[in-house]
Parts: C-alpha cells; structure tokens; sequence
C-alpha cells in the first residue's frame, strides 16, 4: 500500500480513517441516546427532534458545512466562546473535519439504531421493570444487548459515511494537506491539475473498497439482526 501511495495521498487515507474513526466513535452514544429516545419516548416537540437529526440527510452538504463554519468557527457563535475559554478551536483542524463527518453521518446511525430498538419486544422490557429493574438499567441490560447488532450496524454505516465526506468537510475546515485533507478532498484537489487522474484513480479504488467492505458488514449484520427478531 504504501508503495502503490505517495505520502501524500497515504496521509490523506490516514487521517481520513482518524476522522471517520473519532467521528463515530465520539457520535455512537449520542447516536444511541437520539435512537432510544425516538423509539421509546413520548415528549412534546419530538417529531420536530426527528426532524433535526435527519434534516443533514435533506440539506445539501455545503449548507450543513456552512452552518456549523457560523457555529462553530473561530468567529461563530458558539466556536468564540469556545476559544476564549478553552483555547480550543474546530476551525482548520481535523478535529473540525471529523465534527462535519459525525454531523453527517449520525442520521444513518440514528435510524439503523432506532429500527433494530423498535425491533425489541416490549414485553421483555416490561417484565424487568416489573422485577423491579430502574429504566436505565432495564435499557442497558435487556434493550441494548438485544439492538447491539443495529448499533454496530448504525456504526459501520456511520463510519462509511464519515469516510467519504466531502461538501461540508471543505466548506467548514477547507481542504488543507495534512490536517484537513482526507480522501474526498484529496481525490477533488487532484483533479483540479493537469495529470491528476491517476492520483484520483488509486484514491478512489481505496474509497470503493472501504465502502464495499462497510456495506457488506452491515448487511451481514442486518442479517443477524433479522435472524435474531424471528427467533432463529
């Protein structure tokens, strides 16, 4: 790999495979949280939540970019502050590349995970609270284990996802070599000069790969997650 790679373009997967990483990693118990929430709760404003977390998947990605660059950038509304008092900025850094790419992705985390949640029998719940179980441990201990294989599912989807990003990745934090250019950005800024196919080429063997490979975890998951639901 790092022979068929020049460094740059490794540098590039790499730091594509640290932002997808601590995107989804980062995301997965809030991902979880949204999930039980909307498939369990009932409380006031709840189809305008569901309406938030989807709503990345209905914007185009540049918006999506562009609202969290006033949000969180160094002049944003809640980025300045963040700087005055911890000196810590998204802005230009990988870490913001991997909050566009978990800010993307949580839809699909959300929903494989809500699916596989809805999927558990009430019934089960129910009788332990009836033993006297706590709702919170009644979910960590009899909902959770039974949705684990959807919130793996929602993971590797996430992860997928955060992979290949793009529009609100270069529109938060730019396209910077090295700390902000992961894949996507690298195989654009390819194509921008003259010769720049065969750079773009491997990197989009590598892209494909990575979103085959995802594809076919989650199905062999959903699998499992089906087989489960009937008893199998």
């Amino acid at each position: 790999m790092t022979d068929w790679l020049t460094a740059q373009e490794w540098t590039a997967l790499m730091l594509s495979l640290r932002v997808a990483f601590w995107a989804t990693v980062v995301s997965l118990p809030f991902g979880i949280l949204a999930a039980h929430a909307l498939a369990r709760w009932s409380f006031p404003g709840k189809q305008v939540f569901n309406m938030i977390v989807h709503l990345p998947l209905i914007l185009p990605p540049v918006v999506t970019g562009y609202l969290l660059l006033v949000t969180f950038g160094r002049r944003g509304y809640v980025g300045e502050w963040l700087y005055e008092v911890t000196g810590f900025t998204f802005a230009f850094r990988w870490t913001g590349a991997a909050l566009a790419a978990a800010v993307m992705a949580f839809p699909l985390m959300v929903r494989a995970i809500r699916l596989s949640i809805e999927a558990v029998d009430t019934r089960l719940e129910a009788a332990a609270g009836t033993l006297g179980a706590s709702p919170p441990w009644v979910f960590a201990t009899v909902t959770l284990p039974l949705a684990l294989p959807g919130v793996l599912a929602g993971a590797i989807l996430a992860f997928a996802k955060a992979m290949g990003e793009f529009g609100a990745t270069i529109t938060f934090v730019a396209n910077i070599p090295g700390e902000t250019q992961t894949v996507p950005t690298a195989i654009y800024e390819a194509l921008q000069v003259p010769g720049g196919e065969g750079p773009a080429f491997r990197l989009v063997v590598i892209a494909v790969i990575v979103a085959m490979g995802a594809l076919l975890a989650s199905e062999w998951v959903s699998r499992v997650v089906a087989a489960r639901v009937q008893g199998r």
